[in-house]
């Protein structure tokens, strides 16, 4: 893929940016690969974040400047001490406890002050931070300098949240299962309660803070996503009118940075312990799908942030055995001296199948890019989480639609009606991150949505069709001409001009 130099008016004019992530994976990925494309196109790019949440990434960052890009880590501590956290939880995932998660975000309301000086001393021309960081926006204004917001998850979700803040089509329905219509999008999109977030059903502390980050978006240069025009255009354009701000569609941000073999397997992923040990994990895994047919094996991932109670466990595991099909199926690592049923019983699962070798269980990180990538993958059954979907629209790859929360549910939408590359397993109830929710999906459900997705009828290839049309659209976006390079081109660009306004006054 062609790169832009840096441009021969040297470094006087180099931009220089500073990228701020929120300290979760599933905002962190994103955001720092936003930041090594801006370094692969002429911007000088310094990202600042704790010493854990570096070693997510740090590896990637080297390797790019090695290759001549402008880029580095400003690794600032994180007060665990003072906030009574043990040293090195500093990210919000599955397996940080709930009572902890307050003390990392009083952790980052400290940070505040010290970010914001550097903002000052690192003189950046512009700062790019993620939607959780909204005072960012201010500190941006009192230096003068323009600030882009990272927004998560697709456009899509972002023009349906809006249509049921404006609208509240919700309250107008009697029941918690009775669909209603969501007002003004693009296509006719029907949803119930059940399906919606608890913030926007009746006013907690997250609806403030949400509401806090649509006015820092509004006072914003203009907001990032993660998509591409081809995937979602209709609702990009919808977004940009409902909204009144700018936005740029620069994806898919992690096709287009992680070109590297090395890239791709350390994705997301802090090494621990021995190198050895982590390469005969990987090689594990790889081993086994080389044995595999091509699209013969469906990949089971539900994302970085979610727990299944132990009677659901038991049905995805019982749903994979009886489908037939080969599987992949990445589960929650069980720590020492944890009593956990689910645990054990996917052990016994697992043996069984090593037995059978119909599956293959990887607990904790996977490497899911090369899992995607590989030839045996012919689909997956995934969260609606939206790194992960991206991933999947990269690689061709038709998914089973299992929301959780967050707003997969509205992402889910346009898999299955939008863009119908996805068929939906039946959740029907959002629930919190961290929680357990009352909903069990049955394995006849599950079953039903495997077989449809990888039994081979005309409607099942006719979603491959369609998915593999938008992988092709991926790759043509990130060239040159592409609608993400011009986005991203035309972007710096415009950074150039008001840095240059700003050196004229």
């Amino acid at each position: 893929m062609e790169l832009l130099p840096v441009g021969v008016e040297g470094q006087h004019h180099q931009l220089k940016a500073i990228f701020l992530p929120f300290v979760s994976t599933s905002h962190l990925i994103p955001v720092v690969d936003i930041a090594r494309l801006f370094a692969m196109h002429g911007v000088d790019v310094t990202i600042i974040t704790t010493p854990s949440n570096a070693t997510i990434f740090q590896s990637s960052i080297d390797r790019d400047h090695s290759h001549g890009h402008s880029i580095r880590t400003h690794v600032v501590k994180f007060p665990s001490a003072h906030v009574g956290l043990p040293e090195g939880v500093e990210s919000i995932n599955i397996d940080t406890p709930q009572s902890m998660v307050s003390k990392i975000y009083q952790g980052l309301s400290i940070l505040q002050e010290q970010y914001q000086q550097l903002f000052h001393d690192l003189k950046a021309d512009f700062i790019v931070t993620d939607m959780f960081y909204p005072w960012s926006v201010d500190a941006a204004a009192e230096l003068g300098i323009p600030r882009l917001i990272y927004v998560g998850g697709s456009y899509l979700a972002h023009s349906a949240q809006h249509s049921i803040e404006e609208f509240s089509p919700h309250t107008k329905v009697d029941s918690d299962t009775e669909k209603f219509l969501l007002p003004g999008l693009p296509n006719e999109l029907e949803m119930t309660r059940l399906q919606l977030p608890d913030w926007l059903k009746k006013p907690i502390g997250y609806t403030y803070l949400m509401k806090m980050m649509k006015d820092s978006e509004r006072k914003s240069y203009g907001s990032l996503f993660n998509s591409f025009y081809e995937l979602e255009g209709p609702y990009e354009e919808h977004y940009k009118k409902a909204m009144g701000t700018n936005s740029w569609s620069v994806g898919p941000v992690s096709l287009w940075v992680n070109q590297d073999a090395s890239d791709k397997a350390d994705r997301g992923h802090a090494k621990e312990g021995g190198k050895e040990k982590e390469k005969e994990k990987e090689e594990g895994w790889f081993k086994w799908l080389n044995s595999k047919k091509e699209d013969s094996v469906l990949y089971v991932s539900f994302g970085s942030m979610n727990k299944f109670p132990t009677s659901q466990l038991v049905e995805i595991a019982y749903a994979l055995e009886d489908s037939g099909h080969d599987f992949i199926w990445v589960v929650r690592k069980i720590d020492e001296g944890e009593d956990n049923e689910g645990g054990k019983f996917l052990q016994e699962f697992e043996k069984r199948m090593q037995e059978s070798n119909k599956g293959y269980l990887i607990w904790g990180w996977a490497p899911q890019l090369l899992i995607l990538e590989h030839p045996a993958t012919g689909g997956l059954v995934t969260h609606c989480g939206w790194n992960t979907i991206i991933e999947s629209v990269n690689a061709g790859l038709p998914m089973v639609t299992w929301p959780l929360f967050a707003e997969q549910f509205y992402n889910e939408k346009l898999l299955t009606e939008v863009l119908r590359i996805g068929v939906a397993v039946g959740a029907k109830e959002w629930r919190n991150w961290n929680e357990f929710g009352d909903e069990v999906v049955k394995r006849e459900e599950i079953g039903k949505a495997i077989a449809f997705l990888m039994g081979g009828g005309d409607e099942a290839l006719d979603m491959r069709r369609r998915v593999k049309g938008l992988s092709d659209a991926a790759k043509k976006a990130l060239q040159v001409g592409g609608s993400s390079h011009t986005n991203l081109k035309e972007l710096i660009e415009g950074l150039k001009s008001f840095k240059l306004q700003k050196v004229n006054q």
